[in-house]
């Protein structure tokens, strides 16, 4: 499967949970939603594409190549504000994000990765953009932004609670989440690929993913469930 880098700490554990009650391996391929997209839209062979929005799945089931004609929600994203706990802007708030020490603030790239463009709308939405637009770090996508911040060679970044919410993140930072109404929902949406020779599986394991069990799951990985 095509995976939004957001799963990369989330997927690993489902998957082999899965494995276990089923035997089908699961392996996936992790990228911004942007940049998976237009590999499947340029034929890269995938079961199913589990994307960090509503968007980018929309776009293939647009170009015909989804087995089905709407994306599937299977969980909504949140945005948090992390930084190292040995960083003097401790303890931050969101008027972190504008204080004169800060220099370097880690973000996903905004044209193709659903956390970026929420962390853009959600520093528009609370006024601090033009503030700290001379400060941003752009990644390639949203698990990059959380190794420049964590690294150190960022102060700040707007990262997903996935990632924050890994035992590593919450040994060596803290955070802070931006108002939900600061940024357009996340809808983390699915797509099965109506080419594949592995639909029933790709299906299959969606279905999974959405039943109570594995939903409680991602509660505790940091998504916000859907069922």
């Amino acid at each position: 499967m095509a995976a939004a880098a957001d799963l990369q700490p989330v997927l690993p554990m489902l998957a082999e949970q899965y494995e276990r009650v089923t035997g089908v391996k699961v392996l996936a391929s992790y990228g911004s939603s942007g940049n998976l997209t237009t590999q499947i839209l340029n034929g890269a062979p995938m079961d199913l594409f589990l994307g960090a929005d509503f968007v980018y799945p929309e776009k293939v089931v647009a170009a015909g190549l989804a087995d089905g004609t709407a994306p599937t929600q299977y969980a909504r994203g949140i945005l948090v504000l992390w930084a190292r706990k040995d960083s003097p802007l401790q303890p931050i708030t969101l008027d972190s994000l504008t204080d004169k020490r800060v220099t370097a603030v880690a973000i996903a790239n905004d044209l193709h990765a659903p956390y970026g463009q929420a962390a853009v709308a959600a520093l528009k939405r609370l006024k601090m953009y033009d503030a700290v637009k001379p400060h941003l770090v752009v990644a390639e996508n949203i698990a990059q932004a959380a190794q420049f911040v964590e690294s150190g060679n960022a102060q700040l970044g707007l990262i997903s609670l996935t990632a924050a919410s890994t035992p590593k993140f919450q040994g060596e930072g803290t955070l802070i989440r931006l108002p939900t109404s600061s940024y357009p929902p996340i809808m983390q949406c699915a797509v099965v690929m109506k080419n594949s020779d592995r639909r029933a599986e790709a299906h299959a394991f969606l279905n999974w993913l959405l039943k109570p069990e594995a939903q409680a799951q991602l509660s505790k990985m940091g998504l916000q469930p859907v069922r």
